[in-house]
Order: structure tokens, then C-alpha cells, then sequence
């Protein structure tokens, strides 16, 4: 059985486009708060973020049914993410095998607190990506160049 995918795009002028950018998704019930757990998330709402700004791009509905194999499900949405080009993911929650899978996919995992706003997030790594950026990130800004 295949899962269902549904991607809203979002209308923005994002003058921040240009080095330095990075793609971000967060897994949120909300787009308010990462509060899911990567592989029962129904959305994931993906942001462009540079050390000049942030701004909501995409929201990735996931389709709640049921699906026989969990890690067939897991392949499927690190692959969609890894398509969409997100460079970052933010989750309550990750399992070790998904997370494996997400990395394979060159999609960098990052677990936060259940109570982490997504605004909140972005302004933090805004924040780091204009100071002096661990070198993990740097290497992934390289790439993009």
C-alpha cells in the first residue's frame, strides 16, 4: 500500500534568497510547535532560513493510513524530504532505524524539546548560521555553493 502525499506550496517574495540558505523542516500538528514524532507526523512545514531571515515555504501533508511495513513508510517520506532538497529536520521524536534512513537521504535530524516553537527554531538557527556555524554546517552551506 503507498502513502499519500500532499504538498501545499507557499506564496511568499523571500529576499533573503541566496547563499548561505538552507532548508529546514519541521515536524508540527500545528505549524506552531515541533511536537510529532518523524514517523507519525501528519505535516512537516519546510522554511528557507539564512542568517538574514526565515520564511515558510512548503507544508508536506503526510496521509494518515495505514501502512503494513513502518519502515517502508520511514524510506518514503526521508526520500520526499531529501527531493524537496531539506538540508535539516527538526523532530520531537526519531527512532535509531529512521533516523538512519533520514541520514542516508543526506537529511540532517535534529530532536528538540516537545515544547520548541518553530518561529522560535528558526530564529535560533538564523542566529547560529550569522555567527560561526558548527562544521557540519558549514560543510552542508558548501555543498549548496
Amino acid at each position: 500500500m503507498a502513502t499519500d502525499y500532499t504538498s501545499i506550496k507557499v506564496t511568499t517574495t523571500n529576499p533573503n534568497k541566496g547563499e548561505g540558505m538552507l532548508k529546514v523542516a519541521f515536524a508540527s500538528s500545528d505549524m506552531e510547535w515541533i511536537n510529532d514524532h518523524f514517523g507519525k507526523t501528519s505535516q512537516f512545514v519546510i522554511y528557507d532560513i539564512s542568517d538574514s531571515g526565515f520564511n515558510l515555504i512548503e507544508v508536506l501533508k503526510v496521509a494518515q493510513e495505514e501502512i503494513s511495513e513502518e519502515d517502508d513508510k520511514n524510506e518514503q517520506v526521508a526520500q520526499i524530504l531529501a527531493d524537496k532538497g531539506v538540508h535539516i529536520l527538526y523532530v520531537a521524536s526519531i527512532g535509531p532505524t529512521a533516523a538512519a534512513k533520514v541520514v542516508k537521504k543526506r537529511v540532517h535530524p535534529l530532536k528538540v524539546q516537545v515544547d520548541t516553537k518553530v518561529e522560535d527554531a528558526c530564529k535560533e538557527f538564523q542566529r547560529m548560521l550569522g555567527s560561526n556555524p558548527p562544521p557540519w554546517i558549514k560543510k552542508i552551506i558548501n555543498q549548496g555553493a
